[in-house]
This record gives structure tokens, sequence and C-alpha cells, in this order.
């Protein structure tokens, strides 16, 4: 059962003093658990109206943190990271992570996030057995989502996550069917033959980006920039990775070279994918913006690329 009809209810005492500040205390027990506490289990991952399990190990040793995680059902995917570096990934996975990577580097800083998120504690839950404590992450301007999170109680990791629109309307679901911490066997992080070694191809330090952004939303700041071919052409793509610490989003810029393209905007649960054309003094660039941010915000940053110190037009 969801806690956020309760959340709703209670909303005029949600905002005591008292409450907030345990909230800031265990999204700091969180932020510290996520290095410091081995564990394994498996989840369910709801995106769109579509679900799919998966298994999870993360062993922590010595301040190593080893993690590794399989996919139960469609095709087999795999992918193993240590400290945060893909060591091995299956094809359906190495791509995904490659792109994530940047972003998930990125300690957990409550303090940092408190800026542009308010955290309010909800009341007690239970999430695969486990004892656990839910608290509501809400956005304080319109350009982010929020979220609800339930945290072990024993060990402050989160069983539970619904990620939320401005409508409470869930958008994306991760929750625990089956969570066990404790010391993990090393031999439960050894890489399938399937998982291939990806280090020796790792990414050098990107470049600085040719394109910068007229409008951010307030905390969100470049994480990463690369250029790499297109898949639909001969062109070479721009690509901008930008981050809260919490919500991303990527923008990427192709040259049209003359070809007509549409302006075009989608959503499939979290993910919006804006594309707008804009003019440069080379010609037409199509601009597509895509990540968990609502449609508006996606809009406004795809119209605000610009190239170099040129002020480019709609």
């Amino acid at each position: 059962m969801r806690v956020l009809p309760l959340y709703v209810v209670l909303g005029g005492w949600l905002s005591m003093p008292a409450l907030a500040a345990d909230a800031g205390a265990w999204m700091d027990r969180l932020a510290a658990a996520e290095q410091k506490q081995s564990y394994a289990g498996t989840f369910v991952y709801e995106r769109n109206g579509s679900f799919s399990s998966h298994a999870v190990w993360q062993r922590v040793d010595g301040g190593r943190v080893e993690e590794r995680l399989l996919q139960l059902d469609g095709p087999p995917a795999e992918v193993v990271r240590v400290d945060g570096q893909m060591q091995c990934a299956t094809d359906e996975l190495a791509a995904q992570f490659r792109e994530a990577q940047a972003w998930r580097g990125q300690r957990l800083d409550p303090k940092a996030l408190s800026e542009w998120y308010e955290f309010r504690m909800i009341g007690d839950s239970r999430v695969a057995g486990r004892s656990a404590v839910a608290l509501a992450v809400t956005p304080r301007d319109q350009h982010r989502y929020g979220f609800e999170l339930h945290l072990d109680r024993d060990t402050a990791l989160p069983l539970k996550s619904l990620m939320l629109n401005e409508k409470g309307q869930l958008l994306e679901r991760f929750q625990f069917t089956r969570f066990t911490a404790g010391p993990i066997d090393a031999q439960l992080l050894k890489p399938s033959g399937a998982c291939k070694d990806i280090a020796a191809v790792a990414r050098e330090a990107a470049p600085e980006s040719a394109w910068r952004s007229d409008w951010l939303p307030p905390g969100f700041v470049l994480l990463d920039a690369n250029v790499r071919p297109s898949p639909a052409s001969s062109e070479t793509v721009s690509w901008l990775s930008y981050g809260d610490g919490l919500a991303k989003f990527s923008v990427f810029l192709e040259p049209l070279r003359g070809a007509l393209v549409e302006d075009a905007r989608s959503q499939m649960g979290p993910t919006v994918a804006v594309s707008k054309r804009i003019s440069t003094a080379d010609g037409d660039v199509m601009v597509t913006v895509v990540g968990e941010i609502p449609l508006g915000t996606a809009e406004r940053v795809a119209l605000s690329m610009r190239a170099g110190a040129e002020q480019a037009q709609r």
C-alpha cells in the first residue's frame, strides 16, 4: 500500500520543524549507507506500465565498493562495477551504463539537495518483510519531479522508491521484494561469461563542449560532455549531461545539413524527449533533450542552447 494518501491528508502536520529535521537525518544516513553497506536482494522496476525484475549484490570491503546487477526476465543482461567504474556488461546494458556513469558517480549530498528539494517524514512502512520509514522528497520548483522513499530502519538503504509528478501520479517504481543486509561472498560478485570486459575501452576525460546553455533549472550543473558519431547519419553529435544530484537529463546537438526534420516531443513514464530546430551561423541544428524532467523544462533547455558565444534563434 502506498503511503502517499497519508502525506496528502496530513500535509499541514508534516510541516512541523521536528519532522523536517528527522527527515534530514534519515537522508544523511542514506548518503552514508550507500557507500558502506553490503547487501543482496531482488527488486522490481516499473516504468510506463512495464515491469522487470533484477538481482543485485553490493559488497563493501575496505572502502572498495563492488556491484553486480542481473536482469532476471527478458533478454539476459548483466553489469559489474567497482567503485562506480563499469568493469563489464552485456551488450544490452553497456550503452545504458555508459550514458549514466557520470551522473551515477555523484555521491548523494543531502545538504546541497535541500536547496532544491524539501525532505518530509510520512510515516512507517514495511517493504520486503522489513520495517521501513517513509519520506517525501518534494521539489521546491516545477522543474523536477518528487520522490517517495522507503528507507530500511536498520541500514537506511532504500527498499522502495517512487518517482511522482506534480499531481502525485506515479512515474517510476523501484521496490525490493527480497533484501538481506550483511557480508556478501565475493564469489557472488564474479561476472558470468556473457559479461564482456570493457575496462580497456573506458572513455578518456571529456573535452570542453563547443555548446552551452543560456538557461538551466536552478541546481542543475554540467556533469559531462563529449562528441560521438550519429547513429542516423555521417555527422557527429555533441552530447552534454546535466544533473542536480537526483534528476538528470542529456542534450544532443546534431547539424542538419539541409535535412527536413520536424520538432517533436514525447513522454514515456518519467522520461521526456524534446527535439527543437535552432539556427546558427553554420546552419540549422537539431537539439534533443532527453531526461527525467518535465516537458516544459526540457523545451526551455532545448531553446536555450547556444553555439559558442553566438545567440541561437528559434
